[in-house]
């Protein structure tokens, strides 16, 4: 089931999930751009590690991830049983400014082309509602705000863990989650193959729902899955919870925070 687009038009530019998706993209091409050993140390480094939260506490704590490294091309030539791959260990240390800076660098780091694809893809079709919505700045916050709460509850659910976590997807599924509440009767062209290809219509809360269905299922059934499901699903609750609040103060798609100020606060002429 793969969602084409929405029928929710909007009134402004959404310069800010354009920005998101180019910074996004500019990242993952950086990373391209590494060697492969290059390029898991980066994200080794930049992305966010649970166990990296206790040294905050504990300064002398120096956290150990093993990275493969593939045998040199010729040695993979050589008679004889599959030499095993070489294993390079790195170490961070207890460095604040590198700990609270990988937070949020992980939001732009992403494992590979497709996982970049899948998230900007999610982002464009549904944040470009939300920041019609909530307006740019209030909706760069949320964004960000949203990535953050998704990543404690992965934190939350795994403290220990070694390995890193990359990607929007939380990020992105706080978008979700903010959809599914602000505009659940808009349709969605998806995309469904069962033996043929079959476009359909269906609408934002039930595409949302089933979604939303499978993280929970992944969590609950599929323990063991090598994905973060924990920030997606943190991360859908903290779009669900946080759009109506801010949705309330946001000024509607074509009005001005003056225009809406003055509208809640302007006070009646005194009576002659």
């Amino acid at each position: 089931m793969f969602p084409l687009y929405d029928d929710n038009p909007t009134s402004r530019s959404a310069f800010v999930t354009l920005g998101l998706i180019a910074i996004n993209t500019a990242v993952m091409v950086w990373l391209a751009m590494l060697s492969p050993v290059d390029r898991e140390i980066a994200l080794v480094q930049h992305g966010f590690i649970p166990e990296r939260v206790y040294q905050l506490a504990n300064p002398n704590l120096v956290v150990k991830v093993q990275i493969e490294v593939d045998a040199p091309a010729d040695a993979r030539l050589r008679l004889g049983p599959p030499q095993p791959q070489n294993v390079r260990a790195v170490e961070l240390f207890a460095v604040p400014s590198q700990i609270f800076a990988s937070i949020v660098a992980t939001m732009f780091l992403h494992g590979g082309w497709m996982h970049l694809a899948g998230n900007m893809w999610f982002l464009w079709i549904f944040g470009n509602n939300i920041e019609d919505r909530l307006g740019s700045l209030l909706y760069l916050a949320f964004y960000l705000v949203g990535g953050l709460l998704a990543t404690s509850c992965h934190w939350a659910y795994d403290p220990h863990s070694t390995v890193p976590v990359v990607g929007a997807s939380g990020a992105v599924a706080t978008i979700l989650g903010a959809y599914a509440v602000t505009f659940p009767k808009s349709s969605v062209r998806t995309l469904i193959f069962y033996g043929i290809f079959t476009l359909v219509d269906i609408p934002a809360l039930l595409w949302l729902g089933f979604w939303f269905g499978g993280q929970l299922l992944d969590a609950f059934v599929n323990r063991d899955l090598g994905v973060a499901v924990w920030a997606h699903i943190g991360g859908f609750v903290a779009g669900a919870a946080l759009m109506p609040i801010l949705s309330w103060g946001a000024p509607p798609p074509g009005s001005s925070w003056r225009e809406e100020l003055e509208k809640h606060f302007a006070f009646p002429p005194p009576d002659r």
